[in-house]
């Protein structure tokens, strides 16, 4: 008898599943917790006095209790004067910071760093320079060092779909009508400025990736833009509007990223649903997702819509591309979460849906702290450190929320399936190991719901107890049933009890 569940167990151990499961496991890019950073407003500098040259006229210095406020139009720039203030922060004072980092998150995203006119970055002047008041190659590289000995990764903002006016090689082009490398650009006088430029944008001429050199340049090049960053401690790129590179040019940039260094992620900032753009990217930023969550959280969607709606996303796009993707609640070119959802129980409602769904949560620096902020640019505001306290309600919940999801691995891994239900969302998360099955039953009303769901799980046992890793609440699976009444505006996150286990239903079910 022993060696026939022996038997069994490596053959369940071998199963397809299993090994699909532990490639997720082993692949940093699967489920991991994002933190994503503006250098600029991070943490404060303690290189002020010795880099202020670098922030002159028409650049303006502020301090750090300052807050962003919209300007007015700079014409001979192409840009708006709150696009020229600076409050300083660095590499140096970001790699000071990292523990706060680390103990949220797995990966830390930044915005763009290269050299650029602007303080958001995204009108590169010199892809291949970090932009000097951030620091240089050696603080880039100390950056990476860090990153990597507290055991995260570090991604980067890639914008390849447009530069800086001031770029010397788009200042070359537009200069001189013979020049090779006016092929890289749009010239036309259809075009107001003489040129296409992003959203019309003088400062932003959009570059012309047709053109090979340009993407030699860029990426397909060993010493290319991507090549340089990757090879210097960089582990992946999020691509700024990739919807605009297309599906061609995207495929050819993450074969190259991958080619420059193998298990790098690229990752695409795709405003729409994403079916149709997983397949020529390691994943997505899921715009999407996110806004699904807000508008259950805000009630503007149903759950048995979502329910309907996230079955029909796996279908689309797949598990594996969905698991690679960042759900976003909120970042730089939105709102705050704490302005969108100013009622603290809808806020983290949305959160631990952010943290239960298949992708990695990704956490905009300050929303751990409740910090507000409306349009652009006042959710760019410089890093509220005195509210990174102990008693900070707002944090104490996201650390919650970290916790549970490290210490349940279907969340991060596993495979998903909505149940049908109508007045609160269920759904599975689900790995090779039955003990590991995760049911999460989300309430977005304004009252209490009892519900009972059908649970499609055939390894789910009768009677089992299920235990909700954010409260300690309880239910039991009654012949693929379950019943469970669910508070206003809360996510119960029910794992399996480790009662189940003591009394043996799952003696001769595989492990792992």
């Amino acid at each position: 008898m022993v060696a026939v569940w022996i038997g069994v167990a490596a053959l369940a151990a071998a199963s397809p599943r299993a090994e699909a499961m532990r490639r997720r496991e082993a692949d940093w890019r699967v489920g991991p917790v994002v933190y994503q950073v503006l250098v600029d407003r991070f943490a404060p500098s303690s290189r002020l006095e010795a880099k202020r040259s670098l922030y002159g006229p028409p650049r303006r210095l502020r301090a750090w209790s300052d807050l962003p406020e919209p300007g007015s139009p700079v014409p001979e720039l192409g840009v708006w004067s709150h696009e020229l203030d600076f409050w300083g922060g660095d590499l140096q004072s970001l790699i000071g910071k990292l523990d706060h980092v680390r103990s949220l998150a797995d990966v830390l995203y930044l915005n763009p760093i290269h050299d650029a006119l602007t303080n958001h970055k995204y009108d590169a002047t010199d892809w291949r320079r970090i932009s000097p008041e951030y620091g240089d190659w050696a603080d880039f590289r100390s950056l990476a060092r860090a990153v990597h000995a507290s055991g995260a990764r570090l991604v980067l903002d890639g914008v390849f779909n447009h530069c800086g006016r001031s770029n010397p090689i788009f200042q070359e082009a537009l200069a001189n009508p013979a020049s090779k490398r006016r092929s890289r650009f749009f010239f036309d006088d259809r075009y107001p400025a003489g040129y296409r430029a992003w959203a019309g944008v003088a400062n932003l001429p959009e570059v012309r990736l047709e053109s090979a050199d340009a993407r030699r340049h860029l990426w397909n090049g060993s010493d290319s833009v991507v090549a340089r960053y990757l090879k210097e401690g960089a582990d992946g790129w999020r691509l700024d509007v990739a919807h605009e590179l297309g599906p061609e040019f995207l495929a050819e940039l993450t074969r190259a990223a991958h080619r420059h260094k193998s298990g790098s992620l690229v990752l695409g900032e795709v405003w729409n649903y994403p079916a149709g753009w997983t397949s020529v990217l390691d994943g997505l930023l899921n715009m999407f997702l996110g806004r699904v969550i807000l508008e259950l959280a805000d009630g503007r969607l149903s759950p048995r819509q979502v329910g309907e709606a996230l079955n029909e996303l796996v279908r689309d796009c797949g598990i594996e591309p969905l698991l690679r993707s960042w759900i976003v609640l909120g970042n730089h070119d939105t709102p705050r979460l704490a302005t969108v959802l100013p009622d603290r129980a809808k806020r983290r409602f949305a959160q631990a849906l952010q943290f239960a769904l298949p992708g990695a949560p990704l956490i905009y620096y300050g929303d751990e702290l409740g910090m507000q902020g409306g349009d652009d640019p006042r959710q760019r505001a410089p890093m509220r450190w005195d509210l990174a306290t102990e008693d900070n309600p707002d944090l104490q919940w996201v650390r919650r929320l970290v916790a549970v999801r490290r210490g349940l691995r279907a969340l991060r891994i596993g495979d998903f399936r909505a149940m049908r239900g109508e007045r609160a969302l269920a759904f599975l998360r689900t790995t090779e190991r039955p003990l590991e099955a995760v049911v999460v039953v989300a309430n977005p009303s304004e009252v209490g719901v009892e519900e009972t769901w059908i649970v499609p799980d055939g390894t789910l046992m009768g009677y089992t107890l299920l235990r909700d890793a954010l409260s300690g609440a309880t239910a039991r699976v009654l012949a693929g049933t379950l019943r469970a009444t669910i508070p206003p505006r809360t996510v119960r996150v029910f794992a399996i009890d480790p009662e189940a286990r003591d009394r043996g239903q799952y003696k001769r079910m595989p492990e792992g």
